[in-house]
Formats: structure tokens, sequence, C-alpha cells
């Protein structure tokens, strides 16, 4: 029990004792070498220093993200403000191969515009009926349907007992009044001799002035059957010479194009029953545009105003007559407006929707609409420049439908493009994708 209680008695006084040099700092360093203590405490210093150099790369990172973040917004702002003026170039045939219609800026006038429905009408004053003002047969044709034909061109020839008689009755009276004149002449020069009485001058007068009358009729009677004054000379001239004075030639009343044929070869003509013309001629280089307008857009209306078909770049036209008189059916009045057509578009009995030009104002600069593209958001116009064309930024103002004002962004007598403009912006658009790349 004794040895017992020592050893228990020694192995507490050496824990008190061990635990006292173990928390004194001088016994510290050789206790870690012994126990390895040391290189735990790098360890943990080491991880400490790399979790806090860590959290400052990931502060640096972080920085420098928001950096690289803050940069691209401000480049975005930079670049997302609208450019003044932005160059294409291109080459003045492909220009010309693109069918980019340039016009020089200038001033006009914009319209208020009533809007109505119409439709295509010939010109009444353009359409011709081609007659037959004798009895006969239709011998030739010379033109036909769809031909062209000029005024005073001969365009069909007939055989005709009536005329034929009307030719032999004047060549019968100018051989006569050339008979006449002769003895007349004659018994003046007797008179005159005192060789033959006054009473035989005078019957020889007499006779003179009936054949006169006859020459004369008998030519009035062939200009009233349509024959010409140079076929009458040349039928005078080779008046012994009674050949064909059976054939009536019939010419064009105007020029044009010959729209309704009504006969064909051996077609009898001018009897009761039979036909009494044989084509109708119509000269579409004008037409009409026939207007439906209610009586309440009426009063909006005058003579002289000017018109554009939708859909149309062509010419303007002009209302030439505006009826006093509603139709009785519709309640609208009737309103007529000749327009060019020297290209053929319009085609009678064509619809068309019409806007009229109610009324006009100046501005200083009109510019027509096609002439406009949208690039971001901005409104453009192509402006000629010697390397091709300036996309630049302008100002509009009061918009008609077909052009618009322009406040600022332009000068007067610029060139700039007017037609095919979606294709510069195309241009424009793919050159900046290349320059991005």
């Amino acid at each position: 029990m004794k040895r017992l209680g020592l050893v228990a008695g020694c192995l507490l006084v050496g824990t008190v004792v061990g635990a006292f040099f173990f928390h004194t700092e001088g016994f510290v360093p050789p206790l870690s070498k012994l126990f390895g203590l040391d290189s735990h405490a790098e360890v943990a210093h080491s991880a400490k220093e790399g979790a806090t150099q860590s959290a400052k790369h990931e502060h640096g990172h972080a920085h420098e993200s928001e950096n690289h973040s803050a940069e691209p917004a401000g480049a975005d702002k930079e670049g997302g403000e609208h450019k003044e003026t932005e160059q294409l170039a291109m080459a003045a045939e492909q220009i010309d191969r693109s069918k980019i219609a340039v016009s020089s800026a200038q001033s006009g006038l914009l319209s208020k515009r009533l809007r109505v429905p119409g439709s295509i009408i010939p010109d009444r004053n353009r359409v011709g009926r081609v007659p037959s003002k004798v009895v006969g047969t239709v011998v030739e044709l010379r033109k036909g349907l769809g031909d062209p034909v000029s005024a005073g061109e001969v365009i069909a020839v007939l055989d005709s007992r009536e005329v034929a008689d009307a030719n032999s009755e004047f060549i019968a009276a100018l051989v006569n009044f050339g008979l006449q004149e002769t003895l007349y002449q004659r018994e003046k020069t007797l008179w005159e001799k005192q060789v033959s009485s006054e009473q035989r001058l005078l019957k020889a007068e007499a006779t003179y002035r009936e054949a006169l009358v006859r020459r004369d009729v008998a030519k009035q009677k062939l200009s009233a059957l349509g024959v010409s004054e140079a076929a009458i000379s040349k039928l005078a001239d080779n008046g012994q010479v009674a050949t064909g004075l059976e054939r009536y030639e019939i010419k064009a009343p105007i020029g044009g194009r010959i729209v309704e044929q009504f006969v064909d070869i051996g077609t009898p003509m001018g009897g009761e029953g039979q036909a009494h013309e044989l084509y109708a001629i119509a000269d579409l280089s004008k037409v009409w545009v026939e207007l439906t307008v209610s009586p309440q857009d009426l009063p909006q209306i005058e003579e002289g105003q000017r018109i554009s078909i939708e859909g149309s770049s062509g010419p303007h036209g002009t209302i030439i007559f505006t009826s006093p008189v509603l139709n009785q059916e519709t309640r609208s009045a009737r309103v007529i407006a000749s327009i060019d057509n020297t290209d053929g578009v319009w085609r009678p009995g064509s619809f068309v929707t019409a806007d009229i030009a109610v009324s006009e104002a100046k501005a200083d600069l009109v510019i027509p609409k096609s002439a406009l593209q949208t690039i971001e958001g901005a409104t453009r116009v192509f402006v000629r420049t010697p390397e091709g064309f300036e996309a630049r930024r302008v100002t509009i103002g009061t918009d008609d439908g077909d052009a618009v004002e322009v406040i600022s962004g332009l000068e007067t007598g610029e060139q700039i493009a007017i037609a095919n403009t979606f294709l510069l912006k195309a241009e424009l658009g793919k050159s900046e994708a290349e320059h991005a790349h």
C-alpha cells in the first residue's frame, strides 16, 4: 500500500510539473520540436495566410470584374448615341445598276388630301369612230385590231357605185365647164370685134356660168362623201382617164390605236340594216378618271385641283369637270379628272383610289417620302457624295402622304436618293457588320 501511494504521489507531482513547464514560453519551442507542434502551427498559419490572400485575390477579381462590366456599359452608351452622318462608299456603276434615282431637294407644296374612289375611262375628246359615208362593199382592210394609226392615214378601201357616179358627174361637169368657158371667150372676142351680136354673147355667158355651177356642185358632192381635196385635184388633172372611179378610201379621223373592228372583207356598208362603222380608234395617251364624291365632300372640290392615283408614281392629274347634278341612284356627284397616260399604265375600266389636293401650303424644303429610311430609330436620308452616299440624320415636319417637310439636316439643292433607298440601308448595315468583325 505504501508503494502504491508513493507511485500515485509521484505521478501527481510529475503531472503538475509537466503542466507548469508546458505553459512556459521558454519551454514551448523544445517541446514543440519534440512533439511536432511547430509544423501544425505553420500549417495553420499558412492556411490562414492562404485564406487571406485568396480573399484579397477574389476581391481583386471582383473589383476588376466590376471595372470590366462598367467599361462595356460606358461603351454601349457611347455607341448607342446616334451619329449625325454615316458614310457609304458606292461606285457610280453600282448606283446605276441598282436603279437608285437621285434628285435635288427643293421647296414645294404640301397638300391636305381627300381620298375618293374612281374608275378609268377614255378621254371622250380622244376617241374616234370610222364611219362609211357611202354605200359600198369592203374590199381592203389595211389595219387590224390593236394596230396604231395616224390621223389621215388610209385604213380601208370600199367599192362604191355611189362614189363612181359622183366621180363621173364631176368629170362630166369639169369637161362641160371647159367647153363652155372656151365658147364664152370666143363669143366675147367676136362681140368685141362687132362680128357677133350681143344676144349670142349673153347666151354663151349664161351657159358658161351654168357649167361653172355644175362643176362646183359636183365637187362639193365629192367633198361631202369624204373625198379629199388632193384626190379631187388628182381627178381633175386626170379626168380623161376614167378608171378606178368606184374606189373609195377611208382615212383615220384621229391618231391612236384601233380598239374595235366591226367589219371584214366583203362586208356591205351603208345600206339599211348594214354596218355603218368600220373601226373605233382611241388615243389613250391621256385618260379620264371618273370620281365619285359624296355631297358632304363636294364643297371642297374645285375644277383645277390636282389629284394623284394611289400606288402610282406617275404625274398628277387635274380636275376638269364637276357635275352640278347628283346621281339619282347613288346620291353622289360625278367629278372628272384628266391624267397623263403616255406609258399606257392606266387601262379604261380599271378601279382606282384618288387623292384630291383640297388645300396646299408652301414649304421651304420638301422631299418624297420614299427618300426616308429609319436607321437605329433615327430618320435619315442618303445624300449623294463623290464616294457614294452619306446617311444623314434629318428632322421632318408636315407629312401629306406623298412628301414631307424637312426642318433640319438638309440644305436646298443637295442631291439625295429618292428611289430604292432600302438598298442603301441594306448596304449600310452590311458594311457596319463587316467593320464590327
